[in-house]
């Protein structure tokens, strides 16, 4: 193929334009997560028995939620005390003691404590950002049921989680207390769903899911399968991430019956692919349910090409297929946690070409007042003329690419040949 010596131009999107963005390092070399589980688990919770670590009941039943637990496990300033308990006056704590122990406690930077730990910044910018930047009660078209595309539908069914991460996107939700859908709830969104024939597609949310009983879930999947045009169900969890022990055979089991079920879990740093994380994703797919990870991009904690790459490379080897990373929605109270767009575009440039299409996940923003999600990518068109394309690769190479004129003959039903004009108006190319 032809190759110019045009210059190349320099765009906002350029990632040679600029070194790598600063953020999280993370080195694949680094201590294994889960020879730092073991070592934390010595250390935190050495008086517990291995039948009550790994059963699901007890890690939900003695999460940490108070600044007073959290003093019981690691030594905290008294400044850090006043500030969390500031903090969590607003936005509580709930962190499992699996988790817990995924945290390198000698670092305050450290990328699992960034996402569990409550931080004062979260008091910061109150009323600037939104507490529902998608609107989704604006789109609930009965309590707990979001309509926002035409084939699908969001069921929350709770606002329980195992976790409260410090970058949700329903932080709202935690003043709230901790509540269910009420069965009378649950028929309400069913009956809507089976009188709306175009939806295809249900996702269950939460909070978490997988926080209700197998039985409580079984009974919400059992009517959605009644629903004969409900076509794929899929569970948005981070259980796999922060209580692994959850993923158990009796669930398994359950959901191989209402299959398809896809289920989008919520990796955020290859720092949380224990040997027990990857064991609760091999068991899902066992059972026939494949397992996409939706990552958000958070400051301190996977904004960098490396941090991005160890994650993708660490979900691939997970037999998880990386789907989206999330541009950090505008919520209220998690503004110390975001990023510019143009790193996260930089670091798509900097994944792609550098390792398997497969292991790119789809960058996306989820705009604010409801408008949807909105892939982002850098553009490699460098210009176009009638006919003729250049581009750069990823490399920064420049290549040239004649298209076709686009017309062909097809034989009508005379025998005779009829032209169709298969050349479509192309929209133009930007950056985004």
């Amino acid at each position: 193929m032809a190759q110019a010596t045009i210059t190349r131009q320099k765009d906002l999107f350029d990632l040679s334009a600029d070194e790598e963005p600063p953020g999280c390092t993370v080195n694949e070399a680094d201590e294994p997560p889960s020879l730092r589980l073991l070592r934390n688990r010595e250390k935190f919770f050495s008086n517990v028995r291995d039948e009550d670590w790994n059963d699901w009941k007890w890690q939900f039943r003695n999460r940490i939620s108070s600044i007073e637990d959290l003093t019981k496990l690691t030594p905290l300033s008294l400044r850090d005390q006043v500030n969390m308990t500031l903090v969590t006056n607003k936005y509580p704590i709930s962190i499992t003691p699996y988790y817990f122990c995924l945290i390198n406690h000698d670092d305050p930077a450290d990328p699992v404590r960034r996402q569990a730990m409550p931080a004062i910044e979260e008091t910061a910018l109150t009323g600037i950002l939104s507490e529902d930047p998608l609107e989704e009660e604006r789109d609930s078209v009965v309590p707990g049921l979001v309509h926002r595309y035409p084939d699908r539908v969001l069921m929350v069914v709770t606002d329980i989680c195992p976790m409260l991460c410090r970058h949700c996107t329903r932080k709202r939700e935690w003043r709230h207390g901790r509540w269910v859908r009420k069965p009378e709830e649950i028929d309400r969104m069913i009956a809507y769903i089976r009188d709306n024939a175009a939806i295809r597609d249900v996702i269950v949310s939460g909070g978490d899911p997988l926080t209700l009983s197998t039985r409580q879930l079984e009974c919400i999947l059992k009517k959605l399968r009644q629903i004969e045009h409900v076509e794929i169900i899929r569970i948005g969890s981070r259980v796999p991430v922060v209580m692994p022990q959850r993923i158990d055979d009796e669930l398994c089991n359950m959901l191989e019956k209402y299959a398809p079920i896809w289920l989008n879990t919520h990796f955020n740093t290859v720092r949380e692919l224990t040997d027990e994380a990857r064991t609760a994703c091999d068991r899902i797919l066992r059972h026939g349910i494949p397992v996409n990870n939706q990552s958000v991009l958070l400051a301190g904690v996977n904004d960098s090409v490396q941090a991005q790459t160890a994650l993708c490379h660490g979900l691939l080897r997970a037999k998880v297929r990386p789907y989206y990373l999330f541009q950090a929605d505008e919520v209220e109270g998690t503004e110390h946690l975001r990023t510019t767009v143009e790193k996260g575009l930089r670091i798509i440039e900097g994944l792609r070409g550098h390792t398997s299409g497969l292991g790119i996940p789809t960058y996306v923003i989820d705009l604010p007042g409801g408008g949807g999600k909105v892939p982002l990518q850098t553009s490699y068109l460098v210009s176009r003329s009638d006919g003729h394309f250049v581009f750069k690769n990823y490399k920064g190479k420049i290549y040239h690419y004649h298209n076709p004129k686009g017309v062909q003959a097809e034989t009508g039903r005379n025998g005779k040949s009829k032209v169709n004009n298969l050349q479509m108006a192309l929209p133009e190319m930007v950056a985004v």
